[in-house]
């Protein structure tokens, strides 16, 4: 009884996290729905949102220092609502349709509150609820579960868009929608995720000594080799998965899709395939390949080679629905891997004391391509106009696809030889 009683909690609270999980992300995220929104009524080129996005990057890697320590420091239960309800109040600014400076500042503050308050806790309490045999399906179905609430959410304030006219104030209200929802998800989060449990001693001893226990165990992570291969793993999907962005222009430019039908296809590429994605990849890790490194690996080489055939399709002349599924399988492949990029945390056998401050530490190096990525993929097309410009985006993807197998076939190798060194 005792036992059930744990499980149905346990996936209680993964439901909250995946809640949160998929609200916060919404407003940093307008690109996916509202691109050429964007372009529009925020007065910006492919230059300046690709810009917005290297601020947010770079709070986001500058801030995951600080969060190697804060993760393990302060209570769940106090971050996650801190990071939900920060993003929710700088949509409701955002919605002002602030100067580009404060575009910039937007986007600089919900990487504060987003990435390094709310992501590495919600990564670390996922990893702390299961055993490392259920890691892959853990991280699954949070990737899954982030998928069906993102698309929820999104096509709703694509809905609120539309209904609007698809103008200015539509914009306006969609931003709104998503800045409450995040808001509201925040004080949720606070009433149902319970605080970490401690062991200290009470009083001025118990802060002094998780202040040091806090730091001591960031210091033991920074020293785990395997950790570092796997956040560059983690570093080589993610700068494939930032080109999936640019599929959105791509349509619209190429293939002469329509606006509303760009939003919805932009809703399906981000968020939809994470139903796909989640499940298929958590399942594959644990019961196909017995390793998300292996799985990774392979996907890789399979990612690379689909996009050269993805470069040489005759896309002037193609159906644009035959464009929308190439792009949708391409992606379908990447969100696998997205949904298991952290799952090899879980194979090197981190101490569950410090995870939180490993958890940092990968999220450093693997979403530092979005310092550079999105403004190198935005400035190609710039400079590039036309399919050309899509074809250099498209080319350094499969470099990073190949970057990737190779260091996760290392990183297969280093778990491999530290598993014999324990046998």
């Amino acid at each position: 009884m005792g036992k059930t009683k744990t499980q149905v909690k346990k996936w209680i609270t993964l439901c909250i996290l995946i809640l949160g999980g998929g609200t916060i992300f919404k407003l940093s995220s307008l690109k996916d729905a509202f691109y050429i929104p964007m372009q529009e009524h925020f007065h910006l080129t492919h230059t300046q949102i690709g810009l917005a996005l290297s601020t947010y990057a770079m709070v986001q890697t500058i801030g995951y220092v600080f969060s190697i320590y804060i993760a393990d420091r302060f209570s769940k239960r106090i971050l996650i609502p801190v990071g939900l309800i920060g993003t929710g109040l700088i949509g409701i600014y955002l919605s002002t349709f602030p100067s580009y400076y404060g575009i910039l500042a937007a986007w600089g503050g919900m990487a504060l509150f987003a990435e390094v308050i709310f992501w590495p806790v919600l990564i670390k309490a996922v990893k702390l609820l299961g055993n490392a045999n259920e890691q892959g399906r853990m991280f699954g179905f949070l990737e899954a579960g982030r998928g069906v609430v993102d698309t929820i959410v999104a096509f709703s304030a694509l809905g609120i868009f539309i209904y609007l006219g698809s103008g200015a104030v539509g914009f306006k209200a969609a931003i709104l929608f998503l800045a409450i929802i995040t808001i509201v998800v925040g004080i949720v989060c606070y009433f149902f995720i319970e605080d970490d449990k401690t062991t200290e001693i009470a009083g001025d001893k118990r802060t002094a000594n998780k202040n040091k226990q806090a730091f001591n165990g960031a210091l033991r992570a920074l020293k785990i080799p395997e950790l570092w291969v796997a956040s560059f793993v983690i570093f080589s999907v993610y700068s494939v998965y930032a080109g999936l962005t640019y599929f959105i222009p791509f349509l619209k430019e190429i293939y002469g899709m329509p606006v509303a039908l760009v939003g919805a296809y932009g809703i399906v590429n981000q968020y939809g395939l994470k139903m796909v994605g989640g499940p298929v990849g958590g399942f594959l890790v644990d019961k196909k390949f017995k390793s998300a490194t292996k799985y990774l690996r392979f996907s890789f080489l399979l990612s690379a080679v689909a996009m050269v055939v993805f470069i040489l399709l005759p896309h002037e002349t193609m159906n644009i629905y035959v464009g929308m599924v190439a792009t949708l399988g391409f992606g379908a492949i990447i969100f696998t891997q997205r949904a298991v990029f952290f799952a090899p945390l879980g194979e090197i056998d981190i101490p569950d004391d410090i995870s939180g401050a490993a958890v940092s530490i990968a999220c450093l190096v693997g979403y530092a391509p979005s310092i550079f990525a999105f403004t190198m993929y935005g400035s190609l097309l710039d400079a590039n106009p036309g399919i050309t410009g899509y074809r250099y985006v498209f080319m350094i993807m499969i470099a990073f696809a190949l970057i990737g197998f190779v260091i996760s076939s290392y990183l297969a190798r280093l778990i491999k030889k530290k598993r014999k060194s324990l046998a």
